[in-house]
């Protein structure tokens, strides 16, 4: 058996791990979860219960039921952002509650 001498990136690694696992947009989703506040802003994050994604679904809890009645109509700009921040389209809806 030769051993390859030529070292490979652990980047190109670690991507075929997660593709193979099929965990690639897991790593997307939890970056999105992470930096929610960068994203977002304080305000808004500071009323979020919670964020996930599902099956291109953005779902945020919230504290107030305010920020929620104000959030339902920028559904369309949290997608937005979201996206730009994940540079590709990770959520394509948005559900608040």
């Amino acid at each position: 058996m030769s051993k390859d001498r030529d070292p490979k990136p652990l980047s190109g690694l670690v991507d075929r791990f997660m593709k193979a696992y099929g965990l690639e947009g897991k790593m997307e989703e939890m970056n999105i979860i992470n930096n929610w506040e960068e994203i977002m802003g304080k305000a808004i994050a500071n009323r979020t219960k919670s964020v996930r994604i599902h099956e291109k679904v953005l779902y945020i809890d919230l504290h107030s039921s305010v920020m929620r009645e104000e959030l339902q109509s920028a559904k369309s700009l949290i997608i937005q952002k979201v996206n730009d921040y994940a540079g590709k389209d990770l959520v394509m809806n948005v559900w608040l509650g």
